[in-house]
């Protein structure tokens, strides 16, 4: 291994200092609330709708409304941490995501129980953007450099957040019923909230603004047509089995106004000029959303491949499942501790492509041993994008936009996520069987193509982080 290869000693004992587990914890904790929140509330459905008296179709909303409002706020909130502090809107969105847990957990109505996760997609939105942007404000400030470690442990928080976030959600429903769901986030948001006020330092005192200059600086315009353009967007992807082109044109539309609006705003949400020259960070956005878009449709599709068409339990398919979290998250550490960017993202686009290759060939008499090793090479996936991507975002943002650089990089993500569920929807029709797995392989296959493609062409990405 040659000494670029390897994290030099000092840097590594300057992160250890710096990011010790009083201010790292915290942070961690608050990242994974989104991700918990979007998966728990899968196991909570039959119930809500029983007591409620509502269809599968109208409690699905309780999903779609958090992803909705997290496309949204995760760059807002970035903005926000942006105009008054890290720290300070870090700990605002916890404040909301308590309320949110009252809200729900006391929900007279499914109403109520919309509003609860409004709420809970806006105050978990606060913390990863403000959490990027307080780990870049302290690494500079102590000349950490990349903080690689550190980056991984973000990468692993969410890995661990696939394991956690399903059997969480079952225990809570089956021991305490639908409404833990909610009440959860309470002694959730107490803890993070204790731990951000005793272990994160405050932020600097900002000079003395008028509300009015700060809503002029918020810039609400451009958030309104940002919001406009990402829900019309996503709810457009959310139906591709009978496309609402309208919607599309909707989203094209308040699109163009939103870049003509940021092209001429004193200070807009987001730097659409920076955006337009920073060719690296465009990319990687690009990759994410592929990643995104085909890691979600892998893990759902082959879930409910391996109940209707390979005729498995539930829970059989969730330990053959447990391998990809599992290989995930041993995959970011090995690579953080290293630093590398540009070779796991080739790694995570080969082993993406062999895996929906091992899909394409996949039927009713595969062995349960090749279904682990197909997970197992998602995982690798999972495990090399999820750090080299996030990693190769921290290098490509500017140091003052990284908290909205950060958030729109999560936007990315959940629009992939949403997309995932049409596309699995377009392929398997009324059944999971294996000529609709086989379609989605081969979808698959040219996802994975293309991020390997986009990454081997890429010079502009790093070849470790520094």
């Amino acid at each position: 291994m040659t000494e670029q290869e390897r994290a030099p000693a000092g840097t590594v004992a300057q992160e250890g200092k710096a990011f010790g587990i009083r201010y790292l914890g915290p942070l961690l904790l608050g990242s994974t609330l989104n991700p918990i929140n979007s998966s728990m509330i899968a196991t909570g459905l039959i119930g809500i709708g029983s007591e409620f008296h509502l269809g599968p179709g109208q409690t699905a909303s309780l999903i779609s409304v958090l992803y909705l409002f997290s496309s949204v706020m995760q760059p807002t909130m970035g903005k926000l941490a942006t105009l008054l502090g890290p720290r300070r809107v870090f700990v605002s969105g916890i404040v909301i995501l308590l309320v949110a847990g009252l809200v729900g957990a006391l929900a007279p109505s499914f109403a109520f129980l919309l509003v609860s996760r409004a709420l809970i997609g806006i105050g978990t939105s606060a913390a990863y953007p403000t959490a990027m942007a307080l780990v870049r404000a302290r690494a500079d400030a102590r000349g950490v450099g990349v903080p690689s470690r550190v980056l991984g442990a973000f990468s692993i928080a969410a890995q661990v957040t696939i394991v956690v976030g399903l059997p969480l959600g079952g225990i809570l429903v089956s021991t305490l019923g639908w409404r833990a769901l909610f009440s959860v986030n309470v002694p959730l948001a107490l803890v993070t909230l204790a731990a951000t006020l005793a272990g994160v330092e405050r932020d600097a005192k900002r000079s003395q603004t008028s509300w009015r200059a700060l809503l002029h600086a918020l810039d609400l315009p451009g958030i309104a047509l940002f919001g406009g353009a990402v829900v019309a967007l996503l709810i457009f992807l959310s139906g591709m089995a009978e496309p609402q082109w309208w919607l599309a044109a909707v989203a094209l539309v308040l699109a163009a106004g939103f870049i003509w609006r940021e092209r001429h705003a004193s200070s807009p949400l987001i730097d659409v000029r920076a955006l337009a020259s920073n060719g690296p960070l465009q990319r990687t956005y690009s990759r994410q959303l592929l990643v995104g878009l085909g890691i979600y449709a892998c893990m759902y599709g082959m879930s409910q491949w391996m109940e209707e068409g390979r005729g498995l339990d539930a829970a059989a398919v969730g330990v053959i499942m447990i391998p990809l979290s599992l290989v995930s998250i041993v995959v970011a550490r090995l690579v953080s501790l290293r630093g590398w960017v540009r070779t796991p993202l080739i790694l995570a686009g080969a082993a993406f492509a062999g895996t929906a290759l091992m899909m394409g060939t996949a039927n009713v008499g595969t062995s349960v041993v090749l279904l682990v090793v197909m997970t197992s090479l998602l995982g690798l996936t999972n495990g090399f994008a999820g750090f080299a991507n996030q990693t190769a975002l921290y290098v490509q943002a500017p140091g003052e936009g990284i908290a909205v650089a950060a958030g729109l990089y999560r936007t990315f993500n959940y629009m992939g996520a949403i997309f995932s569920s049409s596309l699995i929807g377009l392929v398997f029709g009324p059944r999971a069987t294996d000529p609709g797995f086989h379609s989605l392989a081969w979808v698959l296959v040219g996802i994975g193509v293309a991020v390997l493609i986009m990454t081997i062409l890429d010079r502009r990405i790093p070849r470790i982080a520094k």
